[in-house]
């Protein structure tokens, strides 16, 4: 398995608003489309995303629903030569000023997308401008978490942050690409518990073999979800711990 991030999946409420957002502001351009009878998927990213980079995937249902944020996934973080300079750019351009660099210490920023997810803006010396950096997710408990994608996943710890309140991890597979994404497991140290919401969806993991790889994972004793065969032999998904879905999918 290589178990490297293919996507990162939210749901939007207006694709072509978002579509126009994601591409005016952050130079994305569309690598993909899926179009069936009750929804619309959308593949973005920079028009020159490394080969294990990671894109971002919008969901659009046609029923017209609307969604709840939760607070169990987080944000996408997204690269940039300058901080200050790229937040700059975002308000000049119309961008909302959500929380700007100094007000984060002056080593990152966000803003958020027209549904309201929130996007990290972090300052990196690799991969390309925009391209996505990691997804953060928050977590119950932290053993649990790093055992999980340890384990299942075979990921190492590339980084960590901790503070008097929580600890954040960085997590990759082994040998990947420094352009991969990572995954960020937060912990907060309260105890606290999360919602899950809707208007995130799922993390997407690379398989050499989705069957094989499938089997592997339940090995590992993974959650059986939803199995190759209940997704017409061309994806599956497992949850973590905590119950964030992972699709495992087949690139060539």
């Amino acid at each position: 398995m290589t178990g490297t991030i293919d996507h990162v999946m939210m749901r939007v409420e207006d694709l072509d608003e978002t579509l126009d957002w994601y591409g005016t502001h952050l130079d994305y351009e569309e690598k993909g489309r899926w179009e069936a009878d009750m929804f619309t998927n959308v593949y973005l990213g920079p028009e020159d995303v490394h080969d294990e980079g990671a894109v971002l995937e919008l969901t659009y249902n046609h029923d017209d629903r609307s969604y709840e944020m939760g607070d169990a996934w987080g944000h996408i973080a997204v690269r940039v030569e300058d901080v200050y300079d790229a937040y700059e750019e975002l308000m000049d351009a119309g961008v909302e000023d959500y929380r700007d660099p100094d007000s984060c210490g002056g080593r990152y920023a966000f803003v958020k997308d027209p549904d309201g997810h929130e996007i990290e803006i972090v300052q990196r010396d690799h991969g390309a401008r925009w391209s996505i950096d990691h997804t953060m997710i928050r977590v119950e408990d932290a053993d649990e978490a790093l055992g999980f994608w340890t384990r299942k996943f075979e990921y190492e710890h590339t980084g960590r942050w901790e503070s008097d309140t929580f600890a954040n991890y960085f997590m990759k597979p082994e040998d990947t690409a420094e352009e991969s994404m990572a995954v960020e497991l937060t912990y907060n140290y309260d105890g606290r518990s999360y919602e899950m919401g809707d208007a995130w969806g799922h993390l997407a993991v690379r398989a050499d073999d989705l069957h094989d790889d499938w089997e592997t994972l339940m090995e590992r004793e993974a959650a059986d979800y939803r199995d190759p065969e209940s997704c017409d032999d061309r994806y599956a998904f497992t949850t973590d711990q905590d119950g964030h879905e992972i699709e495992i999918v087949e690139r060539n």
